[in-house]
């Protein structure tokens, strides 16, 4: 083994590993939740089993953020992997019809939660020598769209950040990547833009271009679970596209 490769931490098994998920009460939290319990209870006749905390805030509000990262490892000791799947009620729509009073608020609810969790959570992780932090972004930080202005800038940021602390974070054995997403079927934030207005339309010819079919909360979770995973141990600073072929 090479003098660079010497020291590099060991991934933590699922089965041996807390989870702290960021809008884990529906959509891709909850399925990346059940995933990964699932993913532990393969492996029962080694583990006794899965124990599930819920602490409620918002993620936007720093103090809240303090108080769910220090009860999480108050009760289980560690952090292992974060995974920031939070969603607002933002719709898009073209920027003359947005509030400019509206703006800065927006941008806040959008790109806080994941750089506020990660932000503390890294202390954790880096006393461990290890850690996978998933942040949910979205195609429209890749892709110019009419109607995503708002949402473009925010998601990009977010891309950013992810690939920054990847590079920040992977000497110390922590691994940070991006989930873009487009259209994501069965959700609140699907059944909301999908409803009317100018949203309706602009995702409405964004569904027919996903020739595999629109993405759902399981294929999201599932790449989320692998990717915290052990064998992702490689894998870190990349931006996937679930989308069925939308950005294609």
């Amino acid at each position: 083994m090479s003098a660079a490769g010497a020291d590099v931490p060991t991934p933590r098994r699922l089965e041996e590993s807390v989870v702290l998920i960021t809008g884990g009460t529906s959509g891709v939290g909850l399925e990346s939740a059940m995933q990964f319990a699932a993913a532990v209870q393969s492996v029962v006749d080694r583990h006794p089993g899965v124990e599930v905390m819920f602490a409620g805030g918002d993620a936007a509000k720093l103090e809240d953020v303090e108080r769910t990262v220090a009860s999480t490892r108050g009760r289980f000791g560690r952090i292992d992997v974060l995974v920031n799947s939070t969603a607002t009620r933002y719709t898009p729509d073209l920027l003359f019809r947005t509030a400019a009073a509206d703006v800065a608020l927006l941008l806040a609810e959008l790109t806080l939660p994941p750089i506020y969790m990660s932000r503390c959570v890294l202390p954790i992780m880096r006393e461990q020598r290890g850690g996978v932090i998933i942040n949910m972004a979205s195609d429209a930080a890749k892709v110019p769209t009419p109607g995503e202005t708002i949402i473009g800038a925010a998601m990009a940021a977010i891309v950013m950040f992810s690939r920054t602390l990847a590079l920040e974070g992977k000497r110390d054995g922590i691994r940070v990547n991006a989930l873009t997403p487009s259209l994501i079927s069965g959700t609140e934030t699907a059944e909301r833009v999908q409803r009317e207005g100018f949203s309706a339309k602009l995702f409405a010819a964004a569904a027919g271009q996903a020739h595999l079919g629109v993405a759902e909360p399981e294929d999201l979770a599932a790449l989320i679970v692998f990717l915290a995973s052990p064998q992702a141990r490689r894998i870190t600073a990349q931006t996937i596209s679930v989308n069925g072929g939308i950005s294609a």
